[in-house]
């Protein structure tokens, strides 16, 4: 009697398992597919059928690439704010014709992301980390009044020790200090802590980004991250690029043994594109404090320094549309000579394949510059799977030389338009990172770029397709099923 009535309680958990099993694949075919990209559903729907359980428990986890409501309320009320704060409509730059795919791009920029063009800019280029750290903290040495510092990585160390140095110095003399630095992506580092405390006892504002504190009430997605990188001094200079404050190897010891580095790119603004830089970090210090910053150095922003237009596109999910991939994607479609990418993740979603492959299928020169080797692993094997389809339309690809990730984000188009920032070309940038972009139309800027991207070359090596298609089986099943996993890394 005992045995039979075990074996019908074990029928009955077995027919509920299957049941509920049955039940949550029907509900996944429903529910993931609503509002995502195909890949993303597919990669998602392949999770759960495989590993039905688990893969139910990380959707729930990391299946929303939205913010909370909160947030994106924020986000819709600070967009009025963005456009009061940014001037130099006026000052854009008509006596060279434009060319005529340009003025939609720049509508659709302001339509998604607020910000309009301005002219009267100047700019330098830096592509070095030292010099472009020792830049930046002699900037901070000559602060007056306020310093707004916002970076996905920041980080306490021996290369960044004078950085830290000189905001005190900054704050003993009286300058306003904030900082903004993201919670997770600091997290996995040595040098968090000391960071932390270093701020507290210098006496800065500071506030973590995206914090994941489920016990004090912050929860969200967990690998929602805000990826920019910007520092704006006295409302009158801003730096934004490619570039975390940390040494080169990322405090990483394996990458000290190997001598990897990272080789960043950023650019220093004057004008009142100052303002829209600037914008965005009011922006993400109103979401993370409540607390709305005033126009500090408003006065400094209506000097005319140069003849650049420029424009901020701001993008990830506070906003409900891809912005930098729109953007990326309609310069690559306008372009009618030449067309220079340079990522150091480039994952592309069909969207972008499709706007890369036809760019070079309709006789423009395409140039991908990527790295040679990777430090995410999944990511690195997802971009090498692109490769073949690249090379088939005619995109030439370029590998810079290890031991170094080429850690740059720009691109180039024909002979007048460049944008940098810290947005990869990669599903994670368009979908789950908060990101800033600069799009620049002038062509001294643009012959700068391309004069760094020609010495990208010269480090770098062209593969062909005939050597990739040589390359190993294994690599290719590694690649291909790596690339599985894109749409949801």
């Amino acid at each position: 009697m005992g045995e039979g009535w075990v074996g019908w309680l074990t029928l009955a958990i077995v027919i509920a398992l299957l049941v509920i099993d049955f039940a949550a694949r029907i509900a996944a075919l429903a529910i993931i597919p609503r509002n995502r990209r195909p890949q993303t559903a597919m990669a998602w729907l392949l999770a759960i059928f495989l590993i039905p359980y688990l893969g139910i428990l990380i959707f729930l986890l990391f299946g929303s690439h939205r913010l909370p409501r909160r947030r994106r309320q924020k986000q819709r009320e600070i967009n009025q704010y963005i456009l009061e704060q940014t001037e130099g409509i006026e000052r854009v730059t008509e006596s060279d014709p434009w060319p005529p795919w340009l003025r939609p791009i720049v509508e659709l920029n302001r339509t998604l992301g607020a910000m309009p063009l301005v002219g009267g800019n100047t700019a330098e280029l830096y592509d070095d980390n030292d010099r472009a750290l020792r830049a930046m903290t002699e900037e901070i040495r000559r602060a007056k009044r306020l310093i707004h510092c916002e970076f996905y990585i920041f980080s306490l160390d021996s290369t960044t020790e004078p950085f830290f140095q000189a905001l005190e110095d900054a704050v003993k003399r009286g300058v306003k200090v904030r900082v903004l630095l993201d919670h997770l992506g600091n997290f996995r580092y040595p040098g968090f802590r000391r960071t932390k405390k270093r701020l507290t006892e210098m006496g800065a504002d500071w506030h973590l980004m995206l914090p994941v504190l489920p016990l004090q009430g912050h929860w969200r997605r967990p690998d929602l991250r805000n990826h920019r990188k910007l520092l704006v001094i006295d409302g009158e200079v801003a730096w934004t690029g490619s570039q975390n404050v940390i040494e080169t190897p990322y405090q990483s010891r394996k990458n000290h043994r190997r001598g990897l580095h990272w080789k960043d790119f950023m650019a220093r603004f004057e004008g009142p594109i100052v303002a829209g830089i600037d914008a965005l970090f009011v922006t993400d210090w109103y979401s993370e404090t409540d607390e709305l910053l005033e126009r500090e150095a408003a006065e400094a922003r209506d000097e005319v320094h140069g003849s650049l237009d420029c424009q901020v596109v701001p993008s990830g999910p506070g906003f409900p549309g891809e912005n930098n991939l729109r953007l990326f994607n309609a310069l690559l479609y306008g372009a009618q000579r030449k067309a220079i990418v340079v990522s150091p993740y480039f994952v592309p979603d069909d969207s972008m394949l499709y706007a890369i492959t036809t760019a070079a299928q309709k006789g423009v020169e395409v140039q991908l510059f990527v790295s040679e080797i990777g430090d995410q692993f999944f990511v690195f094997h997802a971009q090498r799977s692109y490769y073949e389809a690249l090379l088939k339309a005619g995109v030439r690809i370029f590998l810079y030389a290890k031991p170094t990730i080429l850690h740059a984000k720009h691109m180039t188009i024909d002979d007048e338009v460049s944008v940098i920032g810290s947005s990869n070309m990669d599903m994670r940038s368009f979908t789950l990172d908060l990101e800033i972009s600069v799009m620049v139309r002038d062509r001294g800027f643009t012959e700068s770029l391309r004069a760094i991207e020609d010495d990208y070359r010269a480090h770098s090596r062209e593969i062909t397709l005939d050597e990739w298609m040589a390359r190993p089986l294994r690599r290719k099943v590694l690649d291909n099923f790596a690339r599985l996993t894109a749409a949801l890394q």
